[in-house]
This record gives structure tokens, C-alpha cells and sequence, in this order.
């Protein structure tokens, strides 16, 4: 008798178990806290057992985990092309955890089917369009624009969607919504949060503060005109990607020399290069901009390799990714590069190893060789998916500059020298 009894406490304890497994599935929603501001958070878990999915939600763009781990209320979401995972505890609907890399987490707490975001109003000013934000950046620049687009169709109530574009490359799309008294944009993504406030002023100006700085004093209240008045009031523009980084001599041959992930050397002077245009792109798997130029980069890279086109991506990361690159091998998976990718060193070595370079401090820049192994072009940074009218110019732009180049005669041994 104590044996059935046993077996059936044993039955009902697997079922419940079974029916906590199942409650996984959902969408989870809350915060996460980063530098004591809240930034909301949007998970969605998909399927069960072992084949659990998940992905962090951003209005419509998702960021797929790379895998999803469940048992004894302890769920794990990797997302290994970032080194970032999502540790936590689940129970009754609730999930407490972290989220964020070996160095650096930040506590996370979401419900299964609540709610997340700001206490949104109604009737926000109505602020689209484009406006440029005047700074003193260390990159030597002037201004950001920064693109707000109207409200409607926007997911989850959120009523703004904006972008701000840097000499290095753009934020990523951040929603929010009115609070009463600024708007409050951001995201939460594979690649980290973000958080903004943008106030409305009694001038036609905005007041633009990045809420996640750790320095109170950078990046805040900073002053955001229409164009039109930032030119009247004799402010500069953005500065041109092409001009932040030049190379010492033009006239000498870009030169590299570094190992590709099984340790072969690859430098400039191999024959694979002989008489090729060349796309040398500066990046590492760390960098949220460099995801977004590698598809452009292999989408050019299939469309005219066979014209004569090579791109090689030098990868600078930090210490302990040198020592055993996973993220870095992700990232080539989850883009599915067929470039050349090499491993240049630390990100502090970045002027050190390219010697070549003068300005030389955007992550990505991407160096455009003719076919004679000269810089041809240098451009800093990358205008992604996330601001639709810059990244649409700059795929056309760069796509242009290709086929120029290629256009070009195949110098003589000579000549190339």
C-alpha cells in the first residue's frame, strides 16, 4: 500500500512538473535594471521539452536565442553570437534572473503574459522626422541626426519608433512612448539594452539624454534641432563616414598579415589578392554595427567575387575571446560568411596592428582597395537596417563603388608593386 502511494505521489509530482515545463511557453514581459534606470524587456518562448526557441522582441524585430534550456525551474537562453545569456529562475509565472555577458549582468524580472514598457499618455507632441543633436563627441564630431517616425502602426502600444545615427554607426531601433512630460524610447535585444529621453521644448527644440550612461554628465540634455535651424544658428553638420579616417600614404599598398580561426596566416601579398578590388572591414563579434554591415558585406562578396571582388573582415576582440573565439564563430554562422575572416588581435591594438591608419577609431570602418592594392575609399562606421533611408543610400553607395573599382584594368605585376 505504501508502494502505490508512493508511485502515485511520484505520478502527480512528474505531471506537476510536466505542467510547469509546459507554463514556459509564452511571452514573457517586464524590466530589466541597468544603472537603476528600468528598460523593458519582451521575451517569447516558443515549443517545449528539448526543443524549446526563444527570442527577445523589439517592435517587429526579434533576436533569436542560439539555444534554450529548461529544468528544474532553471531556464538558460544563450544567444552565443554575443557571448550573452539569460540565467534565471521561473516560477508561477514569474522568471527572476540576469542577463548579459560573463563581466557584466543586470538583474531581469518578467511575468508570463503581463505587461512591459512605459505608463504611456495619449497625447504625446508630435515630433517625426528628422533632427540633428549637437555634441562634442571623442570622435572629433559635431552632431548625430537623429529619426523619429510617427506612431501608427507600432506594436505593443508603444508610440514612437527612433533611430540615432553616429559617425560610428546607429542605436538601433528604440520605441517608447509619451510619459506626460518626455518621451522614453529604447530596447532590450541580444546585443544589450538601450534607453533614451527625448523632452519636447517651448523652442521647436529637443532635449536628448542617454538614460544608461554611467557619467551623468555625458550624453545628457543634449540640444536636438530641425536641420533647417541648426543651419540658421551656423552649427556644422554630421561629419561625412568618408572623411573620419584617411591612411598615411596613399600611395603605398594596404598591408595585413594575420590568422584566419584554424591559425593559417593570411596577408595582402598572398595570390588571392593579385589584382583584386579588396574590402578590408575593421570590426569584432562584440559590435552590434559590425552585425549589421556582415550581410551587406556577404551579399556584396557573392555578387562579385566571381568579377574579382575579396573582402576580408580583421576581427579585433577582447582577451578572453582571442583565447577561444566562440562568439566569433557564431557570428560567422548565424550571417553565413564565406568572406575571409581573420583575427587581428585586441581591441586596443586596433592602431597598433593597422599602422596605416590615421584617425582610424569607428568600429566598423571598411577600407576599399582598387585593384592595384591602394586604399581607394575609407569609410567609418555603418548606417544599419534600423535607419532605412541611410543604410538604402549606403548599400547603393558602396554596391556603386564596387563596380567602379572592378571596372578598373588589372594593373601589371609591375605596376601593382
Amino acid at each position: 500500500m505504501k508502494l502505490f502511494a508512493s508511485l502515485i505521489l511520484v505520478a502527480v509530482s512528474a505531471v506537476a512538473h510536466g505542467s510547469k515545463q509546459g507554463a514556459i511557453a509564452g511571452r514573457w514581459t517586464g524590466d530589466a535594471t541597468v544603472h537603476g534606470q528600468q528598460v523593458p524587456v519582451r521575451l517569447e518562448i516558443t515549443g517545449s521539452g528539448k526543443n524549446l526557441q526563444a527570442a527577445l522582441l523589439n517592435g517587429p524585430e526579434r533576436s533569436p536565442a542560439s539555444s534554450v534550456s529548461f529544468a528544474a525551474n532553471h531556464l538558460v537562453v544563450t544567444f552565443n553570437y554575443y557571448a550573452r545569456t539569460l540565467d534565471a529562475t521561473v516560477a508561477d509565472g514569474h522568471l527572476t534572473g540576469t542577463f548579459g555577458t560573463t563581466a557584466t549582468r543586470y538583474p531581469v524580472s518578467l511575468t508570463l503574459h503581463g505587461s512591459a514598457g512605459v505608463d504611456t499618455k495619449p497625447d504625446g507632441p508630435a515630433i517625426p522626422g528628422d533632427w540633428e543633436v549637437e555634441v562634442k563627441s571623442s570622435k572629433g564630431e559635431s552632431a548625430w541626426q537623429l529619426r523619429i517616425e510617427p506612431s501608427a502602426p507600432l506594436p505593443h502600444s508603444d508610440q514612437v519608433k527612433a533611430v540615432i545615427q553616429r559617425i560610428d554607426g546607429d542605436t538601433g531601433a528604440l520605441y517608447g512612448g509619451w510619459t506626460g512630460h518626455e518621451y522614453l524610447i529604447g530596447h532590450f535585444t541580444a546585443a544589450g539594452p538601450a534607453l533614451y529621453s527625448v523632452t519636447p521644448q517651448s523652442d521647436g527644440t529637443l532635449l536628448v539624454s542617454n538614460k544608461l550612461r554611467a557619467d551623468v554628465n555625458e550624453q545628457q540634455n543634449l540640444v536636438a534641432r530641425r536641420p533647417a535651424q541648426a543651419r540658421a544658428a551656423a552649427l556644422p553638420g554630421m561629419t561625412d563616414p568618408t572623411q573620419q579616417t584617411t591612411v598615411k600614404d596613399p600611395s603605398a599598398r594596404f598591408a595585413f598579415s594575420f590568422p584566419d580561426l584554424n591559425g593559417k596566416l593570411v596577408s595582402n601579398t598572398d595570390p588571392q589578392f593579385d589584382g583584386k578590388v579588396v574590402i578590408v572591414a575593421i570590426g569584432g563579434s562584440w559590435c552590434p554595427n559590425c552585425h549589421d554591415e556582415a550581410p551587406m558585406l556577404e551579399s556584396l562578396y557573392k555578387q562579385f567575387h566571381s568579377h574579382g571582388l575579396e573582402v576580408v573582415n580583421l576581427s579585433f576582440e577582447e582577451a578572453d575571446q582571442l583565447k577561444d573565439p566562440t562568439r566569433l564563430r557564431a557570428f560567422i554562422e548565424k550571417y553565413g560568411l564565406t568572406y575571409t575572416v581573420l583575427v587581428a588581435g585586441e581591441t586596443e591594438q586596433l592602431n597598433e596592428k593597422i599602422p596605416q591608419g590615421v584617425n582610424l577609431n569607428c568600429w566598423p570602418t571598411s577600407f576599399f582597395l582598387g585593384r592595384d592594392g591602394r586604399v581607394r575609399e575609407v569609410h567609418a562606421g555603418f548606417a544599419g537596417p534600423a535607419n532605412p533611408p541611410a543604410h538604402e543610400a549606403l548599400v547603393k553607395e558602396t554596391t556603386e563603388l564596387v563596380e567602379k573599382l572592378l571596372a578598373e584594368p588589372v594593373p601589371t605585376q609591375s605596376a601593382s608593386r
